[in-house]
C-alpha cells in the first residue's frame, strides 16, 4: 500500500506551446506502493504531463520533485538515472535490432569496452519471463506482431529496475491473457514498493487495477481522489465535464442486397482459407484472439500482401485488387492499426495528409486545384471536429484522437465502396470513439461496406451487423446480429462455437 511522501510529484506546473496553455497549474503526487490512474480525453494534457515528469519537457511554471528534491531542469537522462521509466503508447523501439538489444538499449551490460552477451541474454530472459514474453531473444523486433512489440517496450522499462513506472495505454495491443499477466506483474511491483502511474481509456481496467485517480480536462485538474466506490459513468463525467449519452449510436439496419465484396477460399500468410460475402451498407466486425490471421486477411483484401482465392470480387464482379495503388483507385480504403508508422506522414501538414489519397481526383488535367483542396480540407476538419491545429500545422502536433480522425477522414473524398479498418479506436478517448462510431454508421447508411477489425469486444457487439470470429487462420464463427454478445464472441475466440451460438441467441 502507498505510504510516505511522493516519490515523484509535479506542483502547480503550467506548459504553453505557441502561447497556448496546454497544462494549467496542475499538481500530482505519485506515491510508492500505489497504482495511480491518470485519466482525460485526448488533448486533455496527459502526454504533456508525462513529458514533464520524465524530463522531456520543462515546465513554464511550477516545479518537479523526485524523492523530495526539486529539479529546476530535469532531463530524460537524469530522470532515468533517478529511476523514472516511461512506456509510451507510441513505441520507441529500434525495429532492426533484436528483442534482447531493444530491452537493454542504453543499459547494455559490458565487460570492459565489450558487450557482455552472456549476461545480456540472462538478464533479458529474466525480465521477459516475469512479463510472460516468450519469443526468441535474437529475433528482430520488426518481425513481431504489435502486441508482442508492446511487451518488449514494457520489458525495456523494467530492465532498468525503476522506482517509478509510467504506463501510457499499455494494454491497447495486448491479448486478454497478456493483460492478465501484466496486471499480475503490476500488482507484484506495487507490493514491492514501486510507484506506478497508469494511463488508459479502458475504464474497467482502471477500476480493477488502480487505487487513486487524477483527472485532467482541457489542461486543468478536475479530480484527484480515491477510486473506492467509483464507477465508469462517474469517471466519464469527470473527464468530459458533463453527462455523456450512450457511447454507441442506436443500431439501425442499413444492409442492402447488392454485394460489395465476395471472397471464396482466401489464402495468404496467416490465413488458411476463408469465405466472406459483405453487402453494401453492412458493417462486418472481425474479432478473435490477436494473431489469428485477422490483420493479414484485411491486408490481402487491400492488395497489400500476396494472396490466392478461388473467387475474389469487389463491387459487382470486378476482380479484387492486386496492389494498394489499384485498391485506392477502385475506392477501397484501409486504416492501419499503427497510425503513426503506417497511416500518416507526421512531419507534413494536416491538409496534405487529408488530401493525399484524393489528389488525383481533385486535380484537373493533371494540375492541382488548390482552391478545391482547401475546400476539401476545411470540410473534412469541420465534419470530423479536428481540433488542435490549422491545416498548415504538422499532423504530429495533434493529440492521438485527432490524428486518428485524420487517418480516417482522408479517405472520405474517395467515397469508398469498401472501407477496411484495423482497430481504429485503439488508444483514443471516449468522445473520439463515439464520433468514429457515428461516422461508420453514417457511411454504412450511405452504402459503404465496412469491415471493422477490433480488439474491443463491446465495440463489435454494438456497432456491427455481423461478426466474423477468427481462430488459427480461419473463421471460427460467423455471428448474426441477433447472436451478438460479448460472451458469444469470447466463446468463439477460444473454440467454443456451440456455446458461442447459444450465448448469442440468449443475448
Amino acid at each position: 500500500m502507498a505510504s510516505g511522501a511522493a516519490i515523484l510529484a509535479a506542483s502547480g506546473v503550467t506548459k504553453r506551446f505557441f502561447g497556448n496553455a496546454v497544462l494549467k497549474s496542475v499538481s500530482i503526487d505519485i506515491l510508492a506502493g500505489r497504482i495511480h490512474a491518470l485519466l482525460g480525453e485526448n488533448g486533455a494534457g496527459k502526454s504533456t504531463l508525462i513529458n514533464l515528469l520524465s524530463g522531456v519537457l520543462r515546465p513554464d511554471e511550477g516545479t518537479i520533485h523526485v524523492a523530495g528534491r526539486e529539479f529546476a531542469l530535469l532531463t530524460p537522462r537524469e530522470a532515468r538515472r533517478l529511476g523514472i521509466a516511461v512506456v509510451q503508447q507510441e513505441l520507441s523501439l529500434a525495429p532492426h535490432l533484436s528483442v534482447a538489444e531493444n530491452v537493454a538499449l542504453g543499459a547494455t551490460p559490458r565487460r570492459g569496452v565489450f558487450i557482455d552477451y552472456g549476461r545480456l541474454a540472462d538478464e533479458v530472459a529474466g525480465v521477459c519471463r516475469r512479463i510472460g514474453l516468450d519469443v526468441p531473444l535474437d529475433r528482430p523486433v520488426e518481425t513481431l506482431p504489435l502486441g508482442q512489440r508492446q511487451m518488449v517496450e514494457i520489458a525495456k522499462a523494467l530492465f532498468r529496475r525503476p522506482k517509478v513506472l509510467i504506463l501510457d495505454e499499455p494494454t491497447s495491443s495486448l491479448t486478454a491473457h497478456e493483460v492478465r499477466t501484466l496486471f499480475d506483474l503490476l500488482r507484484g511491483l506495487r507490493a514491492q514498493g514501486l510507484a506506478i502511474l497508469y494511463i488508459s481509456h479502458r475504464l474497467n481496467e482502471v477500476l480493477e487495477l488502480c487505487e487513486w485517480v487524477t483527472v485532467l480536462k482541457d489542461g486543468t485538474r478536475t479530480a484527484d481522489q480515491s477510486l473506492a466506490g467509483s464507477d465508469p459513468h462517474a469517471l466519464v463525467r469527470l473527464m468530459v465535464g458533463r453527462q455523456v449519452g450512450d457511447l454507441f449510436p442506436a443500431w439501425q439496419p442499413t444492409v442492402r442486397d447488392d454485394v460489395a465484396l465476395e471472397v471464396r477460399n482466401l489464402r495468404c500468410r496467416g490465413v488458411r482459407g476463408i469465405d466472406l460475402t459483405v453487402r453494401r451498407g453492412e458493417i462486418l466486425g472481425v474479432g478473435g484472439l490477436l494473431g489469428q490471421g485477422q490483420e493479414e486477411a484485411l491486408l490481402a483484401l487491400y492488395g497489400a500482401i500476396a494472396c490466392q482465392a478461388d473467387r475474389f470480387t469487389v463491387a459487382g464482379g470486378a476482380a479484387g485488387p492486386t496492389s494498394v495503388i489499384e485498391a485506392n483507385r477502385r475506392a477501397i480504403a484501409y486504416v492501419p492499426a499503427d497510425r503513426k508508422r503506417d497511416g500518416l506522414l507526421l512531419p507534413l501538414s494536416i491538409g496534405f495528409n487529408l488530401t493525399l489519397p484524393s489528389l488525383r481526383r481533385l486535380a484537373r488535367h493533371g494540375l492541382r486545384q488548390l482552391k478545391r483542396e482547401a475546400e476539401t480540407i476545411r470540410r473534412l476538419m469541420t465534419d470530423f471536429a479536428v481540433r488542435g491545429g490549422t491545416p498548415d500545422a504538422p499532423v504530429q502536433r495533434l493529440s492521438g484522437g485527432n490524428q486518428q480522425k485524420i487517418a480516417i477522414a482522408k479517405w472520405l473524398p474517395l467515397s469508398p465502396v469498401l472501407f477496411l479498418l484495423n482497430d481504429p479506436t485503439r488508444g483514443v478517448d471516449i468522445e473520439t470513439k463515439r464520433e468514429i462510431y457515428l461516422r461508420l454508421r453514417q457511411m454504412a447508411a450511405a452504402g459503404t461496406a465496412v469491415i471493422l477489425l477490433s480488439s474491443d469486444t463491446l465495440e463489435l457487439v454494438h456497432v456491427c451487423d455481423r461478426v466474423a470470429v477468427f481462430g488459427q487462420g480461419r473463421i471460427a464463427a460467423l455471428l448474426r446480429r441477433d447472436q451478438l454478445s460479448e460472451e458469444a464472441i469470447v466463446a468463439a475466440s477460444v473454440g467454443l462455437e456451440g456455446r458461442a451460438a447459444a450465448a448469442g441467441a440468449a443475448a
